[in-house]
């Protein structure tokens, strides 16, 4: 993959993310399945969901790689995107794997991600990390991505 662009803060993250989809041309009930860890990924998943909700596409939060816990993600009025406790059936033309699920540490592996992406065969397959995670975990040649956002978060000042 070659370097398109380079953008920064939370715009440069949704903005490429939107075009990307947008350009595919989705039709009313294509799914977006983002697959993430809960807690840390949730929030920047229902972040990228705010951003494409205009799109005519259904969007899934898969736990980890949990299908059977799928959840729709569903407009809050006043608050934007949030998980619902609803169940959702799993059928993606994209695929969006979190970098949380690269950490170290996390109950997940990357031979257990790669099953669960080659179930979904034709589906897109984005990567949207923090600080060269799906690079430093050595996923880049482990997965067939079609569009990967790397983001920084550098630096991180705290005041007192």
């Amino acid at each position: 993959m070659e370097l398109k662009e380079q953008l920064s803060g939370v715009p440069g993250m949704l903005r490429p993310f939107k075009a990307y989809l947008r350009g595919l041309e989705p039709g009313a009930g294509d799914q977006v399945v983002y697959y993430g860890c809960p807690g840390t990924c949730t929030p920047f998943i229902e972040l990228l969901g705010f951003a494409v909700r205009d799109l005519p596409v259904e969007q899934v939060y898969v736990p980890y790689v949990d299908e059977t816990a799928a959840k729709i993600i569903r407009p809050v009025g006043g608050v934007g995107m949030q998980v619902s406790g609803d169940a959702a059936r799993v059928d993606p033309e994209v695929v969006v794997l979190m970098g949380g699920l690269a950490m170290p540490g996390v109950p997940v592996t990357k031979e257990a991600v790669r099953a669960v992406v080659g179930a979904h065969t034709g589906a897109k397959v984005v990567g949207i990390c923090f600080m060269q995670m799906f690079e430093k975990a050595g996923w880049l040649d482990a997965f067939d991505f079609d569009l990967i956002i790397d983001a920084a978060i550098d630096p991180v000042r705290v005041w007192g």
